[in-house]
């Protein structure tokens, strides 16, 4: 098994790239657990939604749908809402911040079937941040986008990890991983293969500075 700290940064992958994947789904609530136990904040999965949110991947959003980037991105204020309340001001100054802190606020009354692949990266970004969650669940976020954005995205996650949060992103990509994060985990057929940590020496013997951000892949 395996423990994450919290006020830290996960990314998880598999060399089939659905491993890491697998595993946020399943932290999530998306996917059943066939083996073992999760639990979360002390609960199990599934018990404290206003706290966890999850970011997938962009091809699993159906983008014909007809709805502006504002409206996609005001749906992660639903877990502080419910499905029948209107938008307060305070949830309106949230969005619209966090557009403008993405660099996507000229585009809020765009259909979201019109954005390129980074705009729509980072409009699903903006949709998680609104939650305000403290365990963010990222599934593969910087899977075809544009230097800008994965630039963005780098800021966006230093930013949360000074605010104390947790992220866990599954990826494939493992350009750099041990500089990135406290820890990475290596998964292979569905197991721990193998664990490099910021605080003690990876696999080859070096050593990485603490910090606050892991990494699982």
């Amino acid at each position: 098994g395996s423990i994450i700290d919290w006020i830290s940064a996960v990314a998880c992958s598999s060399g089939t790239s659905r491993g890491g994947a697998t595993l946020i789904k399943a932290i999530a609530g998306l996917l059943p657990v066939q083996s073992g136990d999760i639990r979360i904040f002390g609960r199990g999965v599934g018990q404290c939604h206003h706290r966890v949110c999850y970011l997938a991947q962009r091809s699993e959003i159906d983008w014909r749908f007809p709805m502006d980037v504002h409206r996609l991105v005001m749906t992660g204020r639903y877990v502080h809402l419910g499905w029948l309340r209107h938008p307060r001001k305070i949830d309106e100054q949230i969005v619209m911040h966090t557009l403008d802190q993405l660099g996507i606020a000229d585009l809020a009354r765009r259909q979201i079937g019109e954005l390129s692949g980074g705009q729509q990266q980072r409009a699903l970004l903006a949709r998680a941040l609104v939650q305000q969650a403290d365990l963010l669940l990222f599934d593969e976020p910087l899977n075809a986008v544009d230097v800008d954005t994965r630039h963005v995205f780098q800021l966006v996650l230093d930013q949360l990890r000074l605010e104390g949060k947790t992220i866990v992103i599954a990826t494939h990509d493992h350009g750099r991983l041990d500089e990135q994060y406290d820890q990475v985990e290596y998964l292979h057929e569905g197991r721990q293969w193998r664990v490099n940590s910021s605080d003690g020496p990876d696999a080859h013997g070096h050593s990485h500075p603490t910090s606050s951000c892991r990494s699982c892949s």
